[in-house]
């Protein structure tokens, strides 16, 4: 998850997350299109013995949701798809699948210090 803000962002930072996307989505195209794994990575792709398929944590958020596209309802209880960018000011959030307009965060009762 990247934050955005005045300061927080450098062009880096954002750079290296565009390119890993835009290789993700170039792969997942070319693989749409018929083309096998070995012809789009080669040699170049690292191997991976014993493995197991397991689930890791991501950011995201959640929280009731009013207007969304698919999750249709007012103040409709959703999680959201992985978190990649929040700014600073925490009005506005951008999610795998879009972006979210941020009202009042919920309240943390007995957590704060």
């Amino acid at each position: 998850m990247l934050l955005f803000g005045r300061e927080t962002l450098t062009d880096d930072m954002v750079t290296f997350q565009v390119d890993r996307l835009v290789a993700l989505a170039t792969d997942l195209e070319r693989v749409r299109r018929g083309v096998s794994p070995e012809a789009i990575a080669g040699g170049s792709a690292p191997s991976l013995d014993r493995w197991i398929l397991t689930q890791r944590a991501v950011p995201c958020l959640a929280g009731l949701s009013t207007g969304h596209p698919r999750l249709l309802g007012k103040d409709r209880l959703i999680a959201t798809s992985d978190l990649w960018v929040l700014s600073e000011d925490q009005n506005w959030a951008r999610t795998l699948s879009r972006w979210y307009r941020l009202g009042r965060p919920a309240e943390h009762f007995g957590l704060d210090a």
